[in-house]
């Protein structure tokens, strides 16, 4: 691995070398791509530490983070025969030791992260594409919390997010009918955050993903946390969080920056810091 790290443009700053997973940074943007695609990119042991590890080294190599799948799927969740005999695996061991660190590592990651939805993301890989700060999924993409076919509940943080993104009513009916929610049907419910067109889907969370790279950094984690403490948060405390983060947005150079480049009407050239 070799680089300079984050906020310090190079044409090709970091390659590392995983066995499930692809991951580069380029031009501050980190893009972390699943890799099994003769399984549709199923999760196994091996993917959710290396998921985890790269998820860590891009937050601090990158300003922001892309998510993605190689080949024809997103994700199609737990890979049901990586492992043996799935019907005998300790299930709350597995959430606990490898599926929660690697959602962590995702929604505490300090920079934006973005989930590029190219196709089938269902049961924990739906949730895995869920927990990035932004969803961008192509039109032929699809959700699918599929646990009950197989009398599980959702997990990998699906009870969690549908409830908030969704409303209880959509929730409930996402879980217990295992449904396929297509693309624009997710982004009109609130799922996810746009649905493109397959022929303009890379160039858009390309671009997305360029835009986030060349802004505010410091103040994009400020806003993660200030928009995550607000889901458990009361009124009061939450605006005491909002003017304490505010105050640390004022002090960086980016926010000095903003303000001369608006008052020169110029395009504002953020750092990062």
């Amino acid at each position: 691995m070799s680089g300079t790290g984050r906020g310090t443009p190079q044409a090709q700053d970091f390659i590392m070398i995983y066995e499930t997973l692809t991951y580069a940074v380029d031009h501050n943007v980190a893009v972390i791509t699943l890799n099994r695609p003769t399984v549709m990119n199923a999760l196994n042991t091996q993917m959710r530490a290396e998921i985890t590890d790269a998820m860590h080294q891009a937050g601090q190599a990158a300003r922001v983070v892309v998510l993605t799948g190689s080949g024809r799927a997103f994700c199609s969740g737990q890979d049901l025969g990586a492992e043996g005999n799935f019907a005998d695996i300790d299930l709350e061991r597995t959430l606990k030791d490898e599926y929660v660190p690697m959602l962590k590592a995702i929604t505490e990651c300090p920079v934006p992260t973005i989930s590029a939805v190219n196709g089938p993301a269902a049961g924990a890989g739906a949730n895995l594409a869920l927990a990035a700060d932004v969803v961008i999924a192509a039109e032929s993409a699809y959700f699918v919390q599929a646990f009950t076919r197989i009398g599980l509940i959702p997990d990998a943080g699906g009870t969690y997010l549908l409830p908030r993104q969704i409303g209880l009513a959509k929730a409930m009916g996402a879980a217990l009918f295992a449904d396929k929610i297509y693309a624009r049907q997710a982004s009109e419910m609130g799922m996810i955050w746009e649905s493109v067109a397959d022929e303009k889907f890379e160039t858009q969370w390309q671009a997305r993903a360029a835009h986030l790279a060349s802004g505010p950094t410091e103040t994009y984690g400020h806003v993660k946390t200030a928009i995550r403490q607000s889901l458990s948060n009361s009124e009061e405390d939450q605006l005491e969080l909002e003017a304490r983060l505010q105050g640390a947005c004022g002090r960086t150079r980016d926010f000095k920056e903003g303000v001369t480049a608006f008052l020169d009407k110029r395009t504002a050239k953020f750092e990062g810091r």
